[in-house]
């Protein structure tokens, strides 16, 4: 009886760990998403490469999407009933 009164509660649940890695790899895709469009050459610009939709739009919008839901899995009470 006196281990389980010193044992340590973690704060968090499975699940909340779950949730929580799926946000960090959105956050993660959403950051290889934004890299590239460069050239080899420095006297060439290409401006549709640099301002593609995939980086402009598409890879902030996943990253905000991330952030959103890693806040949820902190927040997310798993011993609410």
């Amino acid at each position: 009886m006196k281990n389980e009164e010193n044992k340590p509660a973690f704060l968090f649940e499975k699940v909340n760990y779950k949730i929580l890695f799926i946000g960090v790899a959105i956050i993660a895709l959403g950051f290889i998403l934004m890299t590239g469009g460069g050239t080899d050459d420095p006297n060439t610009f290409d401006a549709d490469a640099l301002f593609s939709f995939r980086r402009i739009r598409l890879a902030p919008t996943l990253v905000l999407a991330g952030f959103g839901v890693t806040i949820y899995s902190i927040m997310k009470n798993p011993f609410k009933k």
